[in-house]
């Protein structure tokens, strides 16, 4: 009984908290709903952009990659914090100079109307198919093996799915569709505490369980049981081969934290650019800390289940069940709760706002008031929710794990979308047209090479070995990795093929007038003089932390 009422307790909090500061914002206007009326502080900036990305898919898929694969799985958190500097650095000050609301915005500037509708649709397509039904399956996931759903409720494991991810989907509906931006952003931050809290709580607990009440004990324990599995340097075989690092792995950082819409509308809604890197950088240093909640407890659930989890998914979950206190458990369901409200009422809130500005008030009313543009997105913000919550289920199927499976498909699009920011930004005479076919290019031949012709090549390499008589799993492990380069190798090379088409076209078919980033003055895009100086030690630490565990 008190897990539940600590779980109710807490999430009513929040609801209230973030229903107190926002009962004032104008929902009407399109900054208001959208970008919180351009009024976001450094710390809610931070703690929004930290508990938007640390979600269950990130909680359960990548503790569940380290369950699988190793530490080498924490690239994926301390590479993150260089990609956030580079963002506040370069990116940042060029998106509130135009004072733009989407990267779309942007694009349609630079380019024009009909590459920016392209890349809103990419966007949508890849939030309604890929995050958001990932952000709910992981979410039910975590209730279901944390409370033993499936015996409390009498159903099986596919109907309380269902009821779960329905459940969750309709609650973050609410926060996303009719609070707006804001709403989102002030309830990320009380929940990035809680997060924070509960988060370095787990493996605490894990490791005391290990070493009989003794955290260094435990610590001891299981880096002595399993050596091989703390080293950050992966092989060419290995989920993460080291080589990845410098090419598709820091591309893929790059657009997550720097174009991908759900994220950057955080900074977006600054109330100056000042306040924005202040957000960005502060988010950077915590986010070195992130691998203690999103791969530790992965390696600590390894070491006590071993053998016994057949899906690395359930590790985070199980670990959880096992080792925190009764008293506790409801306060944290309702942190995790937090965070896959956080997750999915980001990016339901970024779609309508995709829709809203770029698709609707672009091709279907372009004399639309504010309060129509807002209208619109909230009423195409609830068919996108109902249809994610049909989606989620059938994430279940996912192969290589929720981590794995969702980087490789994010592929898709954020590339070539990534690729003609960078483009857009770095040249002014690249025209329309070389974004188009960038943008077509870069989804077909990324798509082909993926899903087509990986697999092939790849299952004729196992069928091979295994003719000549090969049993060792390791060794047909290899061969199945050397028949196709790794998907983040497939990213760079797509990146760097389709830069190149698009200069090409540049210098052949160059746009009349050079394009100019004109200032609209909505708000100070004076530069924090410290962003540089604490960037770069930022980035030393990351080396170092991964020079560390190498």
């Amino acid at each position: 009984m008190i897990e539940i009422i600590s779980f109710i307790a807490f999430t009513a909090i929040v609801a209230i908290f973030a229903y107190m500061s926002t009962r004032g914002m104008d929902e009407d206007s399109s900054d208001g709903y959208f970008l919180g009326g351009r009024s976001l502080g450094a710390i809610t900036i931070a703690g929004s952009l930290l508990l938007t990305n640390l979600s269950t898919e990130q909680i359960v898929g990548l503790n569940g990659a380290a369950y699988n694969h190793g530490i080498l799985v924490m690239a994926w958190e301390t590479f993150a914090a260089v990609a956030m500097i580079v963002t506040a650095i370069w990116l940042l000050p060029r998106y509130l100079k135009g004072g733009i609301a989407t990267v779309p915005t942007f694009l349609a500037r630079r380019f024009d109307t009909m590459t920016k509708t392209l890349v809103s649709a990419l966007f949508l397509s890849g939030y309604v198919v890929v995050l958001l039904p990932i952000v709910l399956y992981s979410g039910a996931l975590a209730f279901i093996t944390m409370f033993d759903l499936e015996v409390l409720l009498g159903m099986d494991k596919t109907a309380c799915l269902w009821v779960c991810v329905w459940v969750i989907g309709l609650i973050g509906s609410i926060y996303a569709i009719f609070g707006g931006l804001k709403a989102v952003a002030v309830s990320d931050l009380v929940n990035a505490v809680g997060l924070m809290i509960g988060g370095l709580l787990i493996p605490i607990f894990g490791l005391m369980a290990i070493g009989d009440g003794s955290m260094m004990d435990g610590l001891t324990i299981i880096t002595e049981a399993n050596p091989e599995r703390f080293n950050a340097i992966g092989s060419p075989s290995s989920e993460i081969p080291f080589s990845t690092i410098f090419t598709g792995m820091m591309l893929v950082q790059l657009f997550y934290w720097g174009t991908n819409q759900a994220i950057i509308q955080r900074a977006l809604g600054a109330s100056s650019l000042q306040e924005g890197q202040k957000g960005l950088v502060f988010a950077s240093f915590v986010k070195i800390l992130g691998p203690l909640i999103v791969v530790l407890p992965g390696m600590i659930a390894y070491h006590m289940f071993q053998g016994e989890l057949t899906n690395g998914d359930e590790a985070y979950p199980a670990l959880v069940k096992e080792v925190l206190p009764a008293p506790l458990l409801g306060f944290f369901a309702a942190v995790i709760f937090g965070a896959i409200m956080s997750s999915f009422n980001s990016a339901l809130n970024s779609s309508v706002t995709l829709f809203g500005l770029d698709i609707y008030k672009e091709h279907f009313n372009k004399d639309a008031s504010d309060k129509q543009v807002v209208k619109a997105g909230k009423t195409f913000g609830i068919g996108l929710a109902i249809l994610a919550m049909f989606i989620a289920p059938f994430i279940a199927n996912a192969p290589e794990g929720l981590f794995g499976w969702l980087q490789k498909i994010n592929g898709c699009y954020s590339i070539p979308i990534l690729t003609i920011i960078v483009v857009g930004f770095a040249t002014k005479y690249v025209p329309a047209i070389a974004a188009k076919i960038a943008l077509l290019s870069g989804v077909v031949l990324y798509s082909i090479s993926t899903f087509a012709i990986q697999p092939l090549l790849e299952s004729n390499a196992v069928d091979a070995i295994k003719a000549t008589g090969v049993t060792d799993e390791l060794a047909i492990k290899a061969a199945e990795a050397g028949a196709y380069p790794h998907f983040l190798h497939v990213m760079a090379i797509l990146f760097v093929l389709n830069v190149i088409i698009m200069l090409l076209i540049g210098k052949f078919n160059p746009r009349a007038e050079a394009f100019e980033q004109k200032y609209t003055e909505d708000v100070d895009i004076t530069p924090w003089r410290l962003v540089k100086p604490i960037g770069a030690v930022i980035c030393l630490i990351v080396v170092v932390v991964y020079m560390y565990f190498s």
